[in-house]
């Protein structure tokens, strides 16, 4: 069990933060559209073409980030990530290691609610990349296709990644785990990789302020497959906890002073 952390202010931003995430903000958006739009013919090609493609885009948005606000990348523990098949559980701060994290692997299909393969463009390109939905108002059942949907993707050695938490949450906020990812790790019989961020700390959600600084993401020692669901829920919630905590502090005593 977390111990409880003490809440994160954001700081007030100055005027040239403010201009520099709007202008942030409507490239990041305009980037995306024109790979939506422009992009559209990776529909009609080999879907590891699309995933490519969706990768670098990935770069650029991080590119960009980097440019016009000032907010640098650091990954730690890449070689613990096995390659081939395996499944990515961790932290769920921001929209930012929603794209930034496909780069890091092989092959990636992500966890997504179902909902987001209604957007016209966006969801096509979902369905192209075979990322991974999920109904979550199904309950039972959705637990069920998510499974086989994700079995699917793990024979064809692909990386699945999930939030355990299903949403963003605030820079050490109590977590508030769901079973998804234990019933992955279950049913798919492959290794865990934990990872946690301090991402929530320079792309805040629901906030349209975009900080300065150095976003980290580390990834930790391989859960082995075969434990119990009650061993795997906790040790997967410790490490990614322990991870992201440090991690947060770290940010905050680096560019948050």
């Amino acid at each position: 069990m977390q111990s409880e952390q003490p809440a994160f202010s954001f700081p007030r931003p100055s005027g040239l933060t403010i201009i520099r995430s709007l202008v942030f903000n409507v490239v990041f958006y305009v980037n995306l559209l024109v790979f939506l739009v422009f992009g559209a013919w990776f529909l009609l090609m080999p879907r590891k073409w699309a995933i490519r493609a969706l990768q670098t885009w990935a770069r650029s948005s991080m590119w960009w980030q980097k440019v016009i606000i000032g907010t640098k990348v650091e990954v730690r523990g890449l070689e613990n990530i096995p390659k081939g098949a395996c499944l990515l559980v961790g932290k769920h701060q921001s929209l930012w290691e929603t794209f930034a994290i496909l780069p890091l692997v092989d092959d990636p299909a992500m966890v997504l609610k179902r909902e987001l393969t209604y957007i016209p463009l966006f969801g096509w390109f979902a369905m192209k990349f075979k990322m991974v939905s999920v109904n979550r108002g199904a309950a039972a059942s959705a637990l069920r296709k998510l499974r086989a949907d994700a079995g699917e993707r793990i024979a064809d050695g692909r990386q699945i990644l999930i939030f355990p938490e299903g949403t963003r949450k605030n820079p050490l906020a109590e977590p508030d785990y769901k079973p998804g990812a234990a019933a992955l790790y279950l049913s798919l019989d492959v290794d865990a990789v934990p990872f946690g961020l301090n991402s929530g700390l320079y792309w805040p959600r629901r906030k349209f302020v975009r900080y300065p600084g150095t976003i980290i993401i580390e990834f930790g020692p391989a859960i082995p497959k075969g434990l119990a669901r009650k061993e795997f829920f906790a040790r997967s919630q410790e490490l990614i906890e322990s991870l992201t905590n440090e991690l947060v502090r770290e940010g905050i005593s680096k560019d948050f002073k």
